[in-house]
């Protein structure tokens, strides 16, 4: 049965496409690119990273079945943004840009949309 926190969702700090780095947990330094974001759990899962072994009964795509090797979700406070210019995490800032609000590192100043 779902609480009333899980059920709320809340704003991430990150989005889908977005290049990543693992600051917390036994993935920690560990890099890529964010390919689902789920914002009701306060979850990404991230290219590459927390590789985790599901077995797969026969079906009619998969007639083999066997055991498959997929990307679990981690916790979206573990993942913090790359800064695009220097490569290391970094926190960012909204700012107004030629008219459209964007994501600005901290660090280095860079648009990053």
């Amino acid at each position: 049965m779902a609480t009333a926190q899980q059920s709320k969702s809340v704003k991430l700090h990150v989005k889908k496409g977005d290049t990543v780095m693992v600051t917390r947990g036994k993935h920690k330094g560990a890099t890529g690119k964010i390919i689902l974001a789920l914002p009701k759990e306060q979850k990404v899962v991230v290219e590459g990273v927390n590789i985790i072994k599901k077995h797969v009964k026969p079906s009619q795509t998969n007639p083999q079945g066997g055991i498959e090797e997929r990307e679990a979700a981690l916790h979206a406070s573990k993942v913090q943004l790359v800064d695009p210019e220097t490569g290391k995490p970094t926190r960012t800032r909204k700012q107004i840009v030629d008219g459209k609000k964007v994501r600005v590192a901290v660090k280095s100043g860079k648009v990053v949309d």
